[in-house]
């Protein structure tokens, strides 16, 4: 483990300043590369706090700007179509590209790096996804994942997955159970009798 200087809210770890620690490669993969944090040397603890105070103004100023986006977003809903199976399986996944695609489409600017979704989306239906406008705020939009406009629409009203009816083998059914059924009917009567031989006439 190595602690770092955390230079803005980083969920499950801490906030803006605080000395934490993580695992080394959480810090070289993640928070150094990505000016997320500085290591918690005594060089850099003085640079932090020189700097605080201009750190913490511009954090504000972006949170407000966050805020004021995550308004205009948080009742947002994105369709986004799909082939999927009759079952409702997709083929294949939405990605954080699709949610982002999908709020340029509808007129809001998102990237894809600010989207998060937790499990992967493979099935159609509602999904809430998690979208990170600031380090301190964060928002859900709904994802609504169907096979046609028509579909989403009644998702939408119906608050739950569209999916088709299996038709041809509900159809199908009671005509595979019709010959054992009949077969059963017929043993309860009695079997015709089978007509005896006529004995031939002596000649």
């Amino acid at each position: 483990m190595i602690e770092v200087i955390l230079l803005e809210r980083i969920e499950r770890l801490g906030h803006m300043g605080q000395v934490v620690k993580v695992r080394p490669g959480f810090a070289r993969n993640f928070l150094l590369p990505q000016n997320k944090a500085l290591r918690a040397t005594k060089a850099n603890l003085e640079l932090f706090e020189k700097q605080r105070a201009e750190l913490e103004a511009r954090n504000a100023a972006e949170r407000s700007k966050a805020e004021a986006l995550a308004g205009k977003l948080d009742s947002l809903k994105l369709v986004i179509i799909r082939q999927a199976s009759e079952s409702g399986h997709l083929f294949g996944s939405v990605s954080a590209r699709d949610v982002s695609d999908a709020a340029v489409a509808a007129g809001h600017k998102l990237d894809r790096t600010q989207v998060q979704i937790d499990a992967p989306i493979k099935t159609l239906g509602l999904f809430q996804v998690k979208v990170k406008l600031h380090p301190e705020v964060i928002i859900k939009v709904t994802v609504n994942v169907a096979r046609t406009q028509e579909e989403a629409l009644v998702q939408a009203q119906k608050g739950t997955v569209v999916t088709a009816e299996p038709a041809e083998e509900t159809a199908a059914a009671p005509t595979a159970e019709a010959a054992p059924a009949a077969e059963t009917a017929a043993e309860g009567e009695e079997a015709p009798k089978a007509k005896k031989p006529r004995a031939k006439k002596a000649s």
